[in-house]
């Protein structure tokens, strides 16, 4: 009876999720036309940034937020689809999510007999395209800071050769590569098309977290409004980046054994219980079926959790 009524609530959540994403997903708009249409709104403001209206440079003007898009909002999940190099809506993202996950835990309680780990598989596999999603996105976040040393070499060389900030950012355009590129080529034709230069750069930082990128912004909007020489500032921020590049290459270098060690503890448990459970089924059960093992397997995860922030947080040294 339990696993006909988890069928059915997987099911059920699956196809609503899956019929949201139908009815109620964005129109057929390309990502052109939809930044196009989201910058021509904004010409003619003259600078002035309204702090509590919401952004219209990360969604299309036409697509009408539903359920799950006002979720997804909250989260602030299309962001960080964007961050990390996915083109896909929130609503599309989470239906292949729990779809995948709905199908997978209905093929695992077909052929396994371990019928109460259902909910743990579900969940996992539901996870796993997030887990992606983040994996990736800090690997294109690191592409970027690494990229931004050039970026402000190249527009302080720009700028020595007499050549206005804006055409330095369209030079950065042109000459890097993704991520960083289509980033400054999307600032440079927000100011191109009416946007202020800061709005277009502030909306930047908006978009791509990244702390070097945001001391070249502040030094970008202070220099025009206080003046001074924006090249020599730049040449600064960049021997900032690299100095605090070559100390966080030190430090991962430190702290290599223990990340190691924590994989291979945190890895071990898991690895330990597949293992026992294909040796021993019966023995293994017991932590499910005997109310001290299901305590036992609680307490073992609780603290697992607690050992993997332990050591993420003695690894972890901000530069």
């Amino acid at each position: 009876m339990l696993i006909i009524v988890l069928i059915c609530v997987v099911v059920c959540v699956s196809g609503l999720v899956f019929g949201a994403a139908l009815l109620l997903g964005g129109g057929g708009n390309t990502q052109v036309e939809d930044r196009l249409q989201a910058l021509t709104k904004n010409r003619g403001r003259g600078g002035a940034r309204d702090a509590e209206a919401p952004s219209l440079l990360n969604s299309a003007l036409d697509e009408a937020p539903n359920m799950i898009e006002q979720f997804a909002a909250k989260l602030n999940l299309r962001n960080f689809l964007d961050q990390a190099g996915w083109e896909m809506s929130p609503t599309k993202f989470l239906a292949i999510s729990l779809g995948s996950a709905t199908a997978l835990t209905l093929v695992y309680l077909y052929f396994s007999p371990l019928k109460l780990v259902a909910p743990m598989v579900f969940g996992f596999v539901a996870v796993l395209p997030f887990m992606y999603a983040m994996f990736m996105r800090g690997r294109r976040m690191k592409k970027f800071g690494s990229q931004l040393i050039d970026a402000l070499d190249l527009i302080s060389q720009a700028l020595r050769a007499g050549q206005s900030l804006p055409a330095g950012i369209q030079l950065v355009a042109q000459q890097m590569d993704e991520p960083l590129g289509p980033e400054f080529k999307r600032a440079y034709e927000e100011q191109n098309l009416g946007v202020a230069l800061e709005d277009s750069l502030t909306n930047m930082t908006d978009r791509v977290p990244n702390l070097d990128l945001r001391f070249f912004v502040t030094s970008v909007i202070l220099q025009r409004q206080t003046g001074g020489d924006l090249a020599e500032i730049l040449d600064k921020i960049g021997k900032l980046i690299r100095e605090r590049y070559q100390i966080w290459g030190q430090i991962q270098a430190l702290t290599g054994e223990g990340r190691l060690s924590g994989i291979v503890l945190l890895a071990l448990p898991p690895a330990l219980f597949l293992v026992m459970l294909r040796l021993n089924y019966d023995y293994v059960m017991m932590l499910f079926e005997d109310p001290l093992g299901q305590k036992m397997l609680v307490f073992g995860i609780v603290m697992q959790i607690l050992g993997a922030a332990a050591i993420k947080k003695i690894i972890t040294i901000k530069v």
